[in-house]
């Protein structure tokens, strides 16, 4: 194999056989079930990156379930968004997210930076209620739920909320354990069909993990829960500000 070749087909590893395959990526019957609650401010302050700025001390707490998904088959996931601004673009800043497979983790934190680490998290309808969990090393350390189907809510509005910009910490470590890569990653879904909205009477349970600290965030008050069936699609994303190099 030449230095051309490899040039060339480099895309992700390994090099013969990649975990997955290029994008972007389209989900089919993606359905969502959001928490969201207030939290300590002090604590959020914390946990978010400059330039990004707090809009509110509001974490959106994400139960997701992919059952048709491109390249990644058969998923689920789970974890916390927090609303934020860069240079006057509102979206939500990922800081946690927890999946079940190996593929779509790979993927997400080589090409985009999603903070993605693997867990057991799942979405279900059990009898007259939504309920999303998370486990981590065999501890339940988030349980969300929300009466099923409850309240219509407004296709247009859950489509606006899909369609939102989100940021990324992506950090790539050099061979001598240094950051070589160390951006903020901004990415928009697009293509967004919404199937289906509601909303109804939710509550979230979190518990303190060393390796899934989700509960650093504490519940002080549920604001909403919101349940959304829709296909979209996951494009590729754009540097949005680099840590490393201010002029690029």
């Amino acid at each position: 194999m030449t230095e051309d070749e490899v040039r060339r087909n480099a895309f992700a590893m390994p090099f013969d056989n990649p975990a997955y395959p290029p994008g972007p990526y389209r989900f089919v019957d993606r359905e969502y079930l959001i928490i969201s609650y207030r939290t300590d401010p002090e604590a959020l302050r914390k946990l978010i990156p400059e330039p990004l700025k707090l809009i509110e001390p509001v974490v959106r707490f994400e139960f997701i379930n992919m059952p048709d998904s491109t390249g990644f088959g058969h998923y689920c996931e789970a974890g916390q968004v927090i609303p934020v601004s860069l240079d006057g673009v509102s979206g939500g800043f990922v800081l946690s997210m927890y999946l079940n497979d190996h593929p779509p983790i790979a993927a997400g934190r080589e090409l985009w930076g999603f903070p993605k680490k693997l867990g057991d998290p799942e979405l279900r309808v059990h009898k007259d209620t939504l309920v999303g969990t998370l486990d981590y090393s065999d501890f339940r350390v988030a349980t969300g739920s929300m009466g099923f189907k409850h309240c219509l809510l407004d296709s247009e509005a859950a489509k606006k909320s899909l369609e939102a910009p989100s940021f990324l910490l992506k950090i790539i470590p050099h061979v001598d354990g240094k950051a070589r890569i160390c951006e903020l990653v901004q990415y928009r879904l697009c293509d967004v069909v919404v199937k289906g909205a509601w909303t109804g009477p939710g509550a979230l349970d979190l518990n303190p993990h060393a390796l899934a600290p989700v509960a650093k965030l504490p519940v002080l008050e549920v604001l909403s829960a919101t349940h959304i069936v829709a296909d979209l699609t996951l494009p590729l994303g754009f540097v949005a500000h680099d840590y490393l190099n201010q002029k690029r």
